[in-house]
């Protein structure tokens, strides 16, 4: 079993990261079994098929670096590294072109949502984006692959294209790629802002108050949960008692998900007791969870030297488990002996 997973690199990381998708990584590196392995990466080159600003996409590789360490990635147990220092993902991008066909890029939804109304204006790499996703997990043998609701369509994309691949250039009994099979991780929870529970937490927001930060220290981290936006009425007793009630759901939410714990468990705690009551304990579980990630985040963002050595040793164990994927590819295309 070999797991494959990519995230890109933003700034400001936040507690909708951490519980959104890092996490699940961790949960899933703990629970592999001898023999089976994890490959965790930086999605860079994905990157700069959107406007970007060259240093600040540097700082925040280092930065999602550093957090996934901090959050638990051992680069012992599994493999981190930022594509940009694997050439082979561009390579078997070009690659794939030539099996990707126009009609099935023109359906990926990610690119009609990014592009918005101006397509003519956008870049060419946003287009093919989905042919990089591809040759990221087709490039190692991936097994499977943690997606979303966002991403099945591109991993069905990858699927068909190694398929194609494989009956066009391969034969029956020595395929060049594996079709990866997708996992479903557990629901992941949905943070919402700290100011507003309609909308998603993020690092746009231009509140600093709307997030708590990976990089924020426990004073901190209390007085935003303490000043986060409630309602005057108790908790319900049951979850059908938050509907209508965004910020009392999203403060319950949070709870549950760092806790491990239901909504209806927490409610059964803490249903009929106002927020003057909740928040401290929401933001005292908050300080357990995230206090010794945001030391550790921090120690390791004034450590470059180490984020710069962790991501070169990844990056040349995937150059060695891409090479023999690549030069088979090369071959059945007829460009290598």
């Amino acid at each position: 079993m070999r797991i494959v997973s990519g995230i890109q690199p933003t700034g400001s990381l936040h507690l909708g990261n951490y519980l959104g998708a890092i996490r699940n990584w961790v949960r899933m590196q703990d629970s592999m079994e001898e023999g089976a392995q994890c490959l965790f990466f930086l999605a860079d080159l994905h990157a700069i098929s959107m406007p970007h600003v060259p240093a600040e996409l540097r700082r925040a590789t280092l930065e999602m670096a550093a957090a996934l360490v901090a959050c638990g990635i051992d680069a012992d147990r599994s493999v981190l590294f930022n594509q940009a220092q694997v050439p082979a993902h561009s390579e078997l991008q070009w690659l794939l072109n030539g099996t990707a066909r126009m009609g099935w890029l023109s359906r990926m939804t990610q690119f009609k949502d990014k592009s918005g109304k101006n397509r003519e204006g956008a870049s060419a790499a946003l287009f093919t984006y989905p042919v990089l996703q591809a040759a990221d997990v087709l490039l190692y043998q991936a097994t499977h692959v943690p997606v979303g609701e966002d991403q099945k369509q591109h991993l069905e994309l990858a699927r068909d294209i190694a398929q194609k691949f494989n009956n066009d250039f391969a034969s029956e009994d020595a395929p060049v790629f594996i079709q990866p099979e997708p996992i479903i991780p557990p629901q992941a929870a949905r943070i919402m802002s700290l100011r507003d529970g309609t909308a998603k937490m993020s690092k746009s927001d231009p509140s600093d108050m709307s997030r708590i930060n990976l990089s924020d220290d426990a004073d901190t981290m209390v007085k935003k949960i303490k000043k986060a936006k409630s309602d005057a009425d108790a908790l319900p007793s049951d979850t059908e008692g938050l509907d209508g009630r965004p910020e009392a759901l999203n403060l319950v939410a949070i709870f549950a998900t760092l806790a491990d714990r239901s909504q209806a468990e927490v409610l059964a705690e803490y249903g009929g007791q106002g927020f003057g009551v909740f928040k401290p304990a929401l933001a005292e579980l908050v300080v357990e969870t995230l206090s010794p990630i945001t030391t550790r985040f921090n120690e390791l963002l004034n450590d470059r030297e180490a984020l710069d050595a962790i991501l070169a040793r990844g990056a040349a164990q995937a150059r060695e488990i891409a090479g023999p994927t690549l030069a088979a590819a090369y071959r059945s295309l007829g460009l290598l002996r």
